[in-house]
């Protein structure tokens, strides 16, 4: 699967206000996650106090480069990586991703319209489906080492 072109131009088109407001959007999306989610607060338990610096600059990162994502597999790994450390799971991803386009209309208004909600959208769960695929890599892995011993 890829993203559509009309993602990408929308997306990139985005870059710079969802990069200006992307501490903004990434706290609000953190309350409206444990607010609806109470459940996802665990997997943040250990989490440095400026996680929500971490996902904006992420977030910011992958916009920037949606139409060049090689650019950023070194990131997608550390995610993915971080992600199987607390026990992230596929279930988890609509939670935030809904949690996360809620947040964008919150912060940006006006200007989070409905082809620009849409386009992010698919934009994540695109990203969401790289992630969920390579975590799960990660957790057979994991488990192989985890049974040879």
């Amino acid at each position: 699967m890829s993203l559509s072109q009309q993602t990408i131009d929308i997306v990139k088109a985005t870059a710079t206000p969802i990069a200006i407001n992307s501490e903004a959007i990434t706290t609000r999306m953190y309350e409206i996650l444990f607010a609806n989610y109470p459940e996802t607060e665990i997997l943040f338990q250990n989490a440095s106090p400026d996680q929500h610096k971490k996902l904006a600059g992420a977030v910011a990162a992958y916009a920037a480069n949606i139409d060049n994502l090689d650019v950023l597999s070194k990131a997608v790994e550390n995610m993915a990586q971080k992600h199987v450390n607390t026990m992230v799971r596929p279930e988890h991803y609509p939670m935030v991703g809904v949690s996360l386009l809620e947040a964008v209309k919150d912060v940006l208004g006006d200007a989070a319209t409905n082809s620009v909600i849409e386009a992010w959208k698919e934009a994540y769960f695109f990203l969401a489906d790289i992630l969920i695929a390579h975590e799960k890599e990660l957790y057979a892995e994991r488990q192989k080492e985890t049974a040879s011993v």
